[in-house]
């Protein structure tokens, strides 16, 4: 007999237990999912309810979890499926409230299924899908699954998506210069270009773990705001969730920040994982050209190769990365569609997108700015 649960919060939970199911990804981390709760970036008023569903073993240890939210609304996903839900909801049906399994606000690749068996994935899938059907939801959402796991969604009959993201990858290379060698050359002379104009007059500082200090957030989240006005309508996280950033997880954290004349003029947050940089939030009071390149493209490539991290992954969107030599990478999500013929209709809408995110990864994979004699 295996029994899972569902809890209204991460933070009922052991740090050490939980983490010890992470794999050291920061964005299913005890301390950036509980940030989000504690500092109310999720939670009542939020439209993220948390609801995290776990299976334990004897004596209370966790053994499984998933990080998951009831929503009431398909923001900060960054995987879209208000087509799907206008035409439910014109269908006669109620798409809201659905159980979403993610890190809130991140289009970060990781685990979703924290396990320590694999064994465990399966049941806890049959949890989420049993939380739907006898709660009325309409529909789970697994988003931006590690590859090690797709299979494990896609065993236990959940719906694939696939689409495109842009990541810098490390071939090997030691330095930046190494990195521009493998460029072609007029690619390497625009770089170079774009760095020394973003540079000029700047000086860019980075800062992690008790580096930063409260002033530093409180510059950074000018930017945040500016930025979140412009995209969101109003951000997502609250101004205590950096505090908590930095007080639980500062080590997991690279805060750069742009200079001029003494004041911070533009930022890029970043978390630091086992093997990969994720660049998160960035924004500026100032107009510079080709700063926000600089700060998050390529300090961020910087970051890694100091660090000895396989790549950077830059967040969603953004077909100018591929100019600055970040590749088309597919992610992937599963879905879990409680109506037959509402499935039905989602896996014929998946299988035509697959062709024609297939097709654009060919032809992004073909403009990339490396040399072509191999």
């Amino acid at each position: 007999m295996i029994e899972a649960r569902v809890s209204s919060a991460v933070g009922d939970f052991d740090a050490g237990q939980w983490d010890a199911l992470a794999a050291g990804n920061p964005f299913v981390s005890h301390a950036f999912l509980t940030a989000l709760e504690d500092s109310g970036s999720v939670g009542p008023g939020t439209g993220w309810s948390p609801a995290p569903i776990t299976i334990a073993g004897e004596g209370g240890t966790l053994l499984a979890a998933l990080p998951a939210y009831l929503k009431d609304h398909s923001q900060g996903e960054y995987v879209f499926d208000h087509a799907w839900a206008d035409a439910w909801h014109r269908a006669g049906g109620a798409y809201y409230p659905k159980l979403q399994i993610a890190a809130p606000f991140t289009p970060a690749t990781g685990p979703r299924l924290l396990v320590a068996d694999p064994d465990l994935a399966l049941p806890l899938l049959r949890a989420a899908e049993a939380l739907c059907e006898q709660n009325g939801l309409s529909s789970a959402h697994a988003t931006f699954i590690e590859l090690g796991q797709v299979a494990a969604f896609e065993a236990a009959g959940w719906l694939l998506r696939s689409d495109i993201q842009f990541h810098w990858l490390n071939r090997g290379y030691a330095t930046f210069d190494d990195f521009l060698a493998a460029l072609s050359s007029r690619k390497r002379k625009d770089l170079r270009k774009e760095r020394a104009a973003a540079q000029d007059g700047v000086e860019i500082r980075h800062l992690t773990g008790t580096a930063i200090r409260p002033e530093h957030w409180d510059a950074f989240w000018q930017f945040y705001q500016d930025t979140g006005a412009r995209k969101w309508g109003r951000p997502y996280l609250t101004r205590a969730a950096f505090d908590l950033f930095g007080e639980r997880m500062g080590e997991s954290v690279l805060l750069i920040l742009a200079y001029a004349d003494g004041r911070p003029i533009a930022g890029a947050l970043n978390f630091i994982g086992p093997d990969a940089l994720y660049g998160r939030y960035w924004g500026a009071l100032v107009d510079k050209p080709f700063l926000h390149f600089e700060l998050c493209y390529y300090q961020a490539i910087d970051a890694a190769l100091e660090r000895g991290l396989a790549r950077v992954e830059a967040g969603a969107q953004g077909g100018h990365k591929l100019a600055r030599g970040y590749q088309p990478v597919q992610t992937w999500s599963a879905h879990h569609i409680v109506h037959p013929g509402f499935r039905e209709a989602v896996a014929d809408f998946l299988e035509r997108e697959r062709m024609g995110v297939a097709s654009d990864q060919i032809h992004l994979a073909g403009r990339t700015p490396f040399r072509k004699d191999g």
